[in-house]
């Protein structure tokens, strides 16, 4: 018989763990998620939903009670109240560790303490500190929200002594830190996973390209040096060996002028710029969160194709429903997550762009411009 599983977060990384779920009947015999959004993506494939906010305490004792296991695909859940269920339910990763990453700066403090490099920062409690640690960083450099921040919408970029009082009444009152400015040649991450019998195991090195702060495209392997692709990977073994917990990873870096690694952030679950192993890969990172969380023997992670995944996001021109998209091209796997409505930016759908076999990297690039148009979000 199979185990419960709980998901704190129903959205697309829910669902698409949802369906790796699915495949392992023998594992998993059903899936509960815990979401505010009624009729979330996960719930669309099949899971059954709480619907409540993510820091509900109710919500999230109710789940732990009919689940076996706790994962989650957000970092929004409490995690006092999340260690305090623990007897009803195997959490993972762990409470504690959630409690360290979803808090940006207890994150960079922990990774600083244990010799891993991070861009220099420092806590914020007024506008004074701001000030004064600009004197010492210089311009550009980053505010950050501590908390509840994703897809850059708690980071204000600050450029001159005049963006300063901006910078900060934008936050309206948010914990902050400030960081300073990496100009960095290229952002990379390496997805990890660890099962709860200690083992662990990394997917190849992947090139990151965002825009707005917002992830639109994964380059599956990163176009850098063999030397570069090692010490990101050190890096990310380093990392796993000090977090608690099993499951996946998602480690965010910049390769620096000088060709040094330093993580950007680390998020304790399955990541954005890991869509691709859905083709890429022998084990998906969804399939391999559940492994690791279940237990079993992690699954290859060898790159078997080539590939790009891109974000298709909701137009900023406007918001409300949208026609679907088609595209079926030969070797374009797309993948729509089921949201009515597009808001500027918001993430409704991926298509993964696989190489056949000898296509390079720079061959599927010249095709991918040639899909962009088609994969634009347009009213009805």
């Amino acid at each position: 018989m199979g185990k419960i599983l709980g998901i704190i977060g129903g959205g697309q990384l829910g669902m698409m763990i949802a369906e790796a779920a699915k495949k392992m009947p023998n594992e998993i015999s059903e899936i509960i998620v815990l979401d505010p959004t009624e009729n979330c993506p996960a719930a669309q494939v099949g899971a059954t939903q709480i619907i409540a906010d993510f820091k509900d305490k109710d919500a999230i004792v109710e789940l732990s009670e009919k689940s076996d296991i706790i994962t989650y695909e957000i970092e929004s859940g409490d995690s006092d109240i999340l260690k305090s269920v623990e007897k009803n339910a195997e959490i993972n990763p762990s409470p504690e560790t959630l409690r360290i990453i979803q808090d940006k700066y207890l994150q960079k403090t922990f990774l600083k303490e244990n010799n891993i490099p991070v861009p220099d920062f420092v806590k914020i409690e007024n506008i004074e500190d701001v000030k004064n640690t600009l004197k010492e960083y210089g311009y550009p450099a980053l505010l950050k929200a501590r908390r509840d921040a994703y897809d850059g919408r708690g980071n204000y970029k600050i450029d001159s002594e005049e963006m300063i009082q901006e910078a900060y009444d934008y936050f309206k009152g948010q914990k902050l830190l400030l960081e300073k400015f990496v100009p960095f040649k290229m952002e990379v991450s390496v997805i990890a996973s660890r099962n709860t019998k200690g083992q662990i195991k990394t997917y190849p090195l992947v090139e990151n390209i965002h825009e707005e702060n917002i992830l639109r495209e994964t380059i599956a392997p990163a176009r850098v040096s063999e030397e570069i692709t090692k010490k990101a990977e050190l890096i990310a073994e380093k990392t796993m060996a000090v977090l608690k917990g099993a499951g996946i990873f998602g480690i965010e870096m910049f390769v620096t002028q000088d060709d040094s690694i330093v993580i950007n952030e680390i998020a304790p679950r399955v990541h954005n710029s890991g869509h691709h192993s859905l083709q890429s890969s022998e084990t998906s990172q969804f399939e391999q969160h559940l492994r690791a969380i279940l237990g079993l023997e992690l699954g290859s992670t060898k790159l078997i194709h080539n590939t790009i995944m891109y974000n298709i996001l909701g137009s900023k021109e406007f918001q409300g429903e949208y026609k679907p998209l088609e595209i079926s091209d030969e070797g374009v796997f797309l993948k729509m997550y089921g949201k009515k409505v597009s808001k500027p930016l918001r993430k409704l759908g991926h298509f993964n762009l696989v190489g056949s076999k000898g296509e390079s990297i720079a061959q599927l690039i010249e095709k991918l411009n040639t899909l962009k148009d088609r994969a634009a979000v347009q009213s009805i």
